[in-house]
Order: C-alpha cells, then sequence, then structure tokens
C-alpha cells in the first residue's frame, strides 16, 4: 500500500512539475515587432497589395508558426492574407502579407504578430513612431465622371440640380465606383471641401465649380477623383411652385385634387422622395396626401418644387410606435382610432395585402415592415396610411440564420439589424445562379413570392457588403 501511493505521489509532482516548466516557458514566449522602414500607412488596392512585418522572437518551441494581424480602435483582431514567411536569422522573421480586399477602411489601425501558442507581440509602430495608422484596401483606382461626363450644367434661378457619379455599365464592376457599395466620397465646391457629403450624389442650389474624389481617408489620391463642373445660374426659367386645384388642406370631390407645376418642358413627379412611375406631365391627380415634388426640366436650366399635401377629411392614429421589437412567442394588437366617416381598411406586410385584414385591429405576429390604409368614401373622399416597423432579436449580433421556414413565424429572411441600412448591399443568389435579390437597405422581407421547391428544399446563395464587411453563405427554405 506504501510502494503504492509513494508511486503515485511521484507522477504527481511529475506531471505537476512538467506543467509548471511549460507554463514557465509559455509566459517566457516573447515576439518584438521592429518599426517599418520608410512606411506610414498601409494603403493597399488591386495595384499593390504587399506588405512586409519583421520581428525577433524567442523561446518557442520548434514549429511555431506565426500571422500578421490587424487590429481595430477597439484592439479586435482582423486576418491578414499570408504570402510568405522568411527566417532571417533564427530568432528572427519577415512575413510578407496582403491587406484583406473587403477591409472597411480606417485611420486608426494597428498591426500585431500572433504565433500558433497564443502569443501575441505589441503593436508595430509606423515610420512616424505611431502604433495606429491607416489602413485602407481601394477597390476602385481610376479618375471618373459626374454629369454625364458634361463639365458645365445650369441651375434656373431660385432652382437646384442633382450632381450624380456615373454609372454607365452598371455591370462591369471597374466602370464606376458606384459599383463598390463601401465607398464614400468627398464633394468640393471652388476646391473647399463640402462638409457632411459622402454620397454618390450631391444637391446643388448655387453657382461654382464643383468635383467629387473618393474618400480613402489619409490614403486618399487625388488622382481618384472626377472632371470638374462649372455651374452656372440661368436668368431663363424660374423656380418652380405646385399648386393644388382643391386648396391645401383639400377636401376631394371622388376624383381627387389636381397637383400643377410651373410650365416647363419635362416633368419628374415624386412622392415622399419617390419617383412616381409614369407621371412625367405637368399635372397630377391625387386623393393621398403626402409631400409631393416635380422637377422641372425649362431647356436649359433645370428646378424643383415641393408642396406638402394635407387632406383634412378626417384624423386617424395607431396605438402603437413607429418602430418597435417583438420578442420570440409574443404578439401585439395593432389598432386605429380615427373620425373617418364609415371607414374601410386595408393592412400590409412588406408592402403586400394581407387577405382578410379588414377591421380597424390586427394581431401583429410576424416582425417585418407594416402599413395600413385608412379610407373615407363619402364627405370628403380621402384615404390615409399609417406605417410602422416591427423588429425583433434575430439572435447573437453579426449571426445569419441560414434556415427560412415559410410556415413559421417568421417566413422571412430576418437578418440581424446592423446590416440593414442604406450602406449595405444585400444580393441572393438561387441555385441555378440567378440573381434573386439585389438591394440596398434591406427591410427583412425575401421571399415576397412563392418558392418553387420541386420535391426538394431550394438552398439560395448570399452575399452582404457594406461597412460591418463582407458576409457569405448559404440560406435554405423549408415550408
Amino acid at each position: 500500500m506504501i510502494q503504492k501511493t509513494t508511486l503515485f505521489l511521484t507522477k504527481y509532482l511529475i506531471f505537476f512539475g512538467a506543467l509548471f516548466a511549460f507554463e514557465s516557458n509559455v509566459n517566457a514566449q516573447t515576439i518584438v515587432p521592429q518599426q517599418f522602414d520608410g512606411l506610414e500607412k498601409l494603403c493597399a488596392g488591386g495595384s499593390f497589395n504587399e506588405f512586409y512585418a519583421t520581428f525577433s522572437y524567442v523561446d518557442f518551441p520548434a514549429g511555431t508558426t506565426f500571422v500578421v494581424e490587424l487590429v481595430d480602435s477597439a484592439n479586435n483582431p482582423i486576418a491578414t492574407t499570408l504570402l510568405l514567411t522568411t527566417d532571417v536569422s533564427a530568432t528572427q522573421k519577415t512575413i510578407k502579407y496582403a491587406v484583406p480586399t473587403d477591409l472597411i477602411g480606417s485611420d486608426a489601425y494597428g498591426l500585431r504578430v500572433k504565433s500558433s501558442t497564443g502569443v501575441t507581440s505589441t503593436r508595430f509602430k509606423n515610420s512616424l513612431g505611431n502604433t495606429s495608422f491607416p489602413a485602407y484596401y481601394k477597390d476602385y483606382e481610376a479618375s471618373f465622371f459626374i454629369n454625364n461626363r458634361s463639365d458645365a450644367a445650369m441651375i434656373c434661378s431660385g432652382g437646384s440640380l442633382t450632381l450624380t457619379i456615373n454609372n454607365e455599365t452598371p455591370t462591369v464592376p471597374n466602370s464606376s465606383p458606384v459599383n463598390y457599395s463601401k465607398i464614400k466620397y468627398k464633394w468640393y465646391k471652388d476646391d473647399v471641401r463640402i462638409t457632411g457629403q459622402s454620397s454618390s450624389t450631391l444637391l446643388v442650389n448655387t453657382t461654382g465649380k464643383y468635383y467629387a474624389e473618393i474618400d480613402y481617408g489619409l490614403c486618399s489620391d487625388v488622382n481618384f477623383s472626377s472632371n470638374r463642373v462649372t455651374v452656372t445660374s440661368s436668368s431663363s426659367g424660374s423656380g418652380v411652385t405646385v399648386t393644388s386645384s382643391l386648396g391645401n388642406p383639400f377636401c376631394s370631390n371622388g376624383t381627387g385634387t389636381v397637383l400643377t407645376a410651373t410650365s416647363g418642358n419635362s416633368y419628374v413627379w415624386k412622392k415622399n422622395g419617390t419617383v412616381i412611375s409614369g407621371e412625367t406631365g405637368r399635372n397630377y391627380t391625387t386623393n393621398e396626401e403626402a409631400v409631393y415634388t416635380v422637377d422641372v426640366d425649362f431647356g436649359g436650366c433645370k428646378a424643383t418644387g415641393t408642396i406638402d399635401l394635407k387632406n383634412n377629411s378626417f384624423n386617424a392614429s395607431i396605438d402603437v410606435a413607429d418602430e418597435f421589437e417583438l420578442n420570440e412567442g409574443e404578439t401585439v394588437n395593432a389598432t386605429v382610432t380615427t373620425d373617418a366617416t364609415s371607414p374601410t381598411y386595408e393592412w400590409y406586410l412588406n408592402n403586400t395585402l394581407i387577405s382578410g385584414a379588414t377591421t380597424d385591429t390586427y394581431l401583429i405576429a410576424v416582425r417585418g415592415n407594416y402599413k395600413v390604409k385608412i379610407s373615407q368614401a363619402s364627405g370628403c373622399i380621402a384615404t390615409k396610411e399609417l406605417v410602422f416597423k416591427v423588429l425583433g432579436n434575430s439572435g447573437p449580433s453579426g449571426v445569419i440564420p441560414n434556415i427560412i421556414n415559410l410556415r413559421g413565424r417568421i417566413p422571412y429572411w430576418n437578418i440581424p439589424n446592423e446590416y440593414k441600412n442604406a450602406t449595405t448591399n444585400v444580393m441572393i443568389i438561387s441555385s441555378n445562379g440567378d440573381k434573386v435579390l439585389d438591394v440596398v437597405d434591406y427591410q427583412g422581407d425575401w421571399p415576397q413570392t412563392s418558392i418553387d421547391f420541386k420535391n426538394v428544399n431550394p438552398v439560395y446563395y448570399y452575399v452582404i457588403k457594406g461597412d460591418a464587411g463582407e458576409k457569405k453563405g448559404s440560406i435554405t427554405v423549408i415550408k
């Protein structure tokens, strides 16, 4: 019995002695990065994407491998692409690496080395001695055009026009920076940057010389800019006014009120900022209140008019917030209150009419974008729309579902809210290679049409590109 106890204690001491020696060895493992010689920033792109990191290391076991990591301002690691590892000496290596092509650029990245044993170095310093520096991948590296390649534009006195970055061949990615959703822009007037403008369009209402430049932060290049457009003012034409035949507010006589714009050569009507398809005449008839705008071309200059049209026939409100969250298993009753005479109701989910929903109350059990249309058919004939959005927790942040149950509570592809914005592009492709969805500001409403199962559960593939990075994966639809 004494011999067995002695043998056990001996093995116990040997094991923990080895463990202590291992932990001591790990704690002694050290990576010392060298300063970048002559390199202030990582400005990568299709024309150049090779960088070097040299470091010393001690007390690592044979077979240890090393990788270079970018780290953001919160010290979160971002993998780079390993191109080549060179042994400078027995205790020093140089790694050639590439910046990720889907990197969201920033002026405050860092760089470190990580070993396969889990040890990380301190941050490298650039040639200025800084541990934070710019890192960008330039998707588009060329000049581009605005204003349909014309170097001149004219606005009417009191009018405005929109300068737009050209995208003549959207199926050819390198033909325009607009084809890369993460690119932002800097706009200039008379060589002075216009603050707060970063989209691919610019509303102009004053004369001057305008141009755009791709915004790659401190990696920006003046060669990646547009043609210069000189905007002048025309003495012809005028500001545009919009009148309502029944006044504003108006009381409909059944056919609606007629909106009339200042006379010009051509017209583009919009309702709440969205172009009204097919409406290109001077007049537009409506029964619905909204903000209506019309772009008028006077033949040499353009101007825009606006009317915030109100209907005084009845009031209506709904007892839910414009945007609220619906947790798993919950339902919410949405009720309309109105003083309309004999009102009728139509409820919509993701712009699809909900069959049988014709009362002032609807039970919300599914997340999505809702709209209820209230109509009054006597007295002042009018229609009003109330809209609201129902959100929900689709899982941990960044987790994208890969299954859609068409008979479940959420018969849509409900991705995390961080991917639902105007700077994120969402594309879905069928297994046959057909593009079935390609939108920005995705609203969590796919599929909107029936799916052909053909005795199998169809599989689709998604690509999400935006400020949160690029995500790819598959979606299986079941019923």
